[in-house]
């Protein structure tokens, strides 16, 4: 899942034409369970065509089915260059080698419920072209997936594709990073392939590789032929921490207010597929709130103090989070305290998508160690607030130049609410409403990606 969402071409070269981009390239992969799709024919802008190539059969009846192959921040919007980071047998790290094998993680029960069908019409004669063979897993319960990855052997794929929603891909990284071997888990590359109602990643994926906005069935097509072309990209990964010691990582957006409550008041209308957003956006006007809260957060270029790793939020488990302090001790001088304490919304965002077509970050992609705040003060109208969401379909929110608008470049941030009222939610999952902070980490793990810029320092193999 992922938040409200409202209310072309390029040429498919065959296998022959397309460049060889992982001659050799031998890593290893990855684990194991949610899903919808739409309409049309890929569209891109111009850039280099990717293909690959790929066969398999799931068993009839059967969760699982294999499938064998037949042949420093100056500018927080424009990623530094980073060199491509080279796997022990010395290829290519941004790269999966060819042919590969993937596993496959789908929910048949997410957005529309016709994950599976759109598998087996759109996205297995795409992969059996490009040499990509796969071992398809079905998602039965919420947390299934998280389960599954958390006791896979990772070593028997090279990669893990996720078809859902937002929420899959959550539950996969949670499960990686709750690992013993969280380290290397998490260098697993990641594979998102738009099968929820939310596909607010798979959007961010489509426009980083330079592919005009589309949704529903393109979307799917244009991000399972970035996998075919197997360039992969790093991607920035957010720590959260709340009040009751929940820590939790999310690979998109937390949410509070305006945004949060849609995302849940929608659930109704799940098999709406990305409409249910629209819906739940007019219900939820026509009764608007307000949230009271404290907000403060670190602004880039402003992390001037590194707590040390004995800090009570020292991790067995994942990334030190040397720029925040305990939520019982007020944040560090050198933090942002927002003065006002009413919002109608609270957004962190780690990129350019809200949903499919929900362009919320037109500035540009966060580069590594940066992520987006955007907050509604109190005292918006209804009917800007609706010109806003109209608006942001195509980018265009930003123009308005609203004064209750406020968008933040941040590498941290705290929000605590005063009450009770509203909830949050984490790349699209609820959580509950208690104070929350969260730093952001560079370039902290892989996904499939178009985005094959040569990058001037290489992801870290280890965490930071």
């Amino acid at each position: 899942m992922s938040a409200p969402g409202f209310l072309h071409n390029w040429m498919l070269f065959p296998p022959a034409a397309l460049p060889d981009l992982a001659a050799a390239r031998n890593d290893a992969a990855a684990p194991s369970a949610l899903a919808s799709g739409g309409e049309g024919e890929p569209r891109r802008q111009t850039r280099d065509a990717l293909l690959g190539s790929t066969d398999k059969e799931p068993k009839a009846g059967g969760a699982i089915a294999e499938s064998s192959s037949g042949t420093a921040l100056t500018d927080p919007w424009q990623p530094e260059s980073r060199g491509q980071a080279m796997d022990s047998a010395g290829a290519p790290r941004g790269l999966l080698p060819r042919p590969c094998h993937v596993l496959v993680l789908l929910n048949p029960r997410g957005g529309k419920g016709k994950a599976l069908q759109l598998f087996h019409s759109r996205v297995q004669p795409l992969l059996a072209e490009a040499q990509v063979s796969f071992t398809l897993m079905l998602t039965e319960r919420p947390n299934h997936a998280r389960e599954l990855v958390h006791t896979e052997d990772l070593g028997r794929w090279d990669a893990l594709a996720v078809m859902s929603g937002d929420g899959l891909i959550h539950e996969v990284v949670n499960g990686l990073m709750d690992r013993p071997d969280w380290e290397t888990a998490i260098q697993k590359p990641l594979c998102t392939l738009p099968g929820g109602s939310g596909n607010a990643l798979a959007a961010s994926i489509n426009h980083y590789a330079g592919f005009e906005q589309v949704t529903n069935e393109d979307l799917l097509i244009n991000c399972t032929q970035l996998l075919c072309g197997r360039l992969l990209s790093p991607m920035n990964l957010l720590s959260l921490h709340t009040a009751s010691g929940l820590h939790l990582y999310s690979v998109l957006s937390l949410a509070w207010g305006f945004v949060a409550d849609v995302d849940l008041d929608s659930e109704k209308y799940r098999r709406l597929g990305e409409l249910r957003f629209t819906v739940g956006t007019f219900l939820r006007l026509a009764t608007l709130r307000v949230y009271r809260g404290q907000l403060a957060y670190l602004p880039v270029g402003s992390a001037v103090s590194v707590l040390p790793a004995s800090s009570k939020l020292a991790s067995k488990k994942g990334p030190g989070d040397t720029q925040l302090v305990p939520l019982e001790e007020p944040v560090p001088s050198h933090w942002t305290v927002v003065p006002e304490q009413d919002f109608v919304l609270v957004l962190v965002l780690l990129h350019s998508h809200l949903g499919s077509e929900m362009f919320a970050a037109p500035m540009g992609r966060c580069a590594a160690g940066v992520m987006h705040l955007f907050y509604v003060r109190a005292g918006v109208s209804r009917s800007m607030l609706l010109r806003l969401f109209l608006a942001m379909q195509k980018g265009k929110h930003m123009e308005y130049n609203c004064p209750y608008l406020v968008h933040v470049p941040v590498v941290a941030f705290r929000l605590e609410p005063k009450d009770r009222s509203g909830v949050f939610t984490v790349d699209g999952e609820l959580m509950a409403s208690e104070p929350v902070q969260g730093q952001v980490h560079p370039d902290y793990f892989w996904m499939v990606s178009g985005c094959g810029e040569p990058q001037q320092r290489p992801p870290p193999e280890k965490p930071l």
